[in-house]
């Protein structure tokens, strides 16, 4: 049976590998990212340290953890699926102008600009080409989703007492 530290290790692993997959088609295919783009990537950077930090403490403290990180799957899950309207509605504004500079003033864009950087040029609405069958947007709702539901299993999975 897993333990509740092996399975947040786990979702922490691969919200990891999910930011480093976005920094890949970043900095070596020129998608750059938009608000949204870069609103989804803390979704997962908080998934990923909550994780990390819970897995280290008591039974009682992983649980908690599990529920915050659900909380933040909810709000990547969220915000994907606001960037799928924005794609299927190109009137619609992602609010690029009014996000781009508040979200570049947030201590991560100073300190992390590569990752947390919103790109001044870039839009929600770019089609980039999809990547085995999905936009970005559908692989970071997918992902969101599978996390937080790894996460609410491992919420409500009993503690064996063997």
């Amino acid at each position: 049976m897993k333990t509740t530290r092996s399975v947040l290790l786990a979702v922490a692993f691969i919200a990891l590998a999910i930011l480093a997959g976005a920094l890949y088609l970043q900095h070596f295919q020129d998608m750059q990212p938009c608000p949204l783009c870069v609103i989804q990537r803390y979704a997962f950077a908080a998934i990923a340290l909550i994780c990390l930090i819970c897995a280290g403490l008591p039974t009682g403290a992983q649980k908690a953890g599990a529920g915050i990180g659900i909380l933040a799957g909810l709000g990547g899950a969220g915000t994907a699926i606001w960037h799928l309207w924005v794609i299927a509605h190109p009137s619609t504004s992602c609010g690029r102008d009014a996000l781009e500079a508040p979200m570049n003033a947030l201590p991560p864009a100073t300190l992390l600009p590569s990752v947390f950087k919103v790109d001044a040029y870039a839009l929600c609405t770019t089609p980039y080409d999809p990547i085995m069958g999905l936009s970005i947007p559908q692989w970071s709702l997918l992902w969101s989703v599978v996390l937080a539901v790894m996460l609410v299993a491992t919420l409500f999975k009993r503690n064996s007492r063997y």
